[in-house]
């Protein structure tokens, strides 16, 4: 393998994905504390097994939208990871009965400018 197809190889299977969710009526029956029970019940396992591979972030929408509520952010280092939790998720009571999954929108940062072999354009 050249220099060059390594170089396009490297890096390339690390993903970014926003998937847009919208809260259902169980999950907004349910107190505060049964909320974080069920959420760190599902997703702290999932974490905790895939942890040095993939990263989540919880971002609150439902100030500003009526469309969906949250967006959870999936940054994960391979695309196996990543489709092994939501392949987990999708089991779970979280995934279309607590949470309606509005939108999934996968993407890798700077792609454009790695497939260029350019700077990335930041600040």
């Amino acid at each position: 393998m050249s220099a060059d197809e390594q170089k396009q190889q490297s890096g390339q299977d690390d993903i970014t994905v926003f998937m847009l969710v919208k809260t259902m009526p169980e999950w907004l029956e349910m107190s505060i504390d049964k909320r974080f029970e069920v959420f760190n019940g599902v997703l702290g396992p999932l974490l905790k097994k895939h942890g040095d591979e993939i990263k989540f972030r919880f971002f609150d929408t439902e100030f500003y939208s009526a469309w969906v509520t949250d967006v959870w952010v999936w940054e994960a280092k391979t695309r196996y990871a990543y489709e092994m939790v939501i392949e987990a998720l999708r089991e779970s009571p979280l995934w279309d009965r607590l949470f309606s999954i509005v939108e999934i929108l996968a993407g890798v940062e700077n792609a454009y400018a790695r497939n260029y072999d350019r700077n990335a354009v930041s600040a």
